[in-house]
């Protein structure tokens, strides 16, 4: 059994600015854990594999494609390959989401 504390991970470094850190990474899958602090997001990108988003805490904001949404926590958002997308914390408050990628992109 392998149990890794999240705190034990170091943030990766990333083009968006954010706390970012990869916390599963097999050839099935990638998972990471991004903390946006309020007015931080990421830039519109595209992703070669399908994501979904599970919001952990807060209040955010969710663009895929032409569409956008406020989402909350405990809600799951499905962004499909090669779509733009982006992650935003448009409130005052730490946003936290899992971003989950299937297959792994690296493999």
């Amino acid at each position: 059994m392998k149990v890794t504390n999240y705190n034990d991970i170091a943030t990766n470094p990333n083009p968006h600015g954010i706390d970012a850190r990869k916390i599963y990474n097999q050839p099935d899958a990638q998972v990471m854990h991004l903390t946006l602090k309020p007015g931080e997001g990421l830039i519109t990108h595209k992703t070669p594999v399908d994501v979904f988003f599970y919001v952990l805490e807060g209040k955010g904001i969710v663009e895929i494609g032409e569409e956008r949404m406020e989402v909350e926590k405990d809600n799951i958002i499905e962004s499909p390959a090669n779509i733009p997308h982006c992650l935003k914390n448009e409130s005052d408050a730490i946003v936290r989401f899992l971003v989950v990628k299937t297959p792994n992109p690296s493999k």
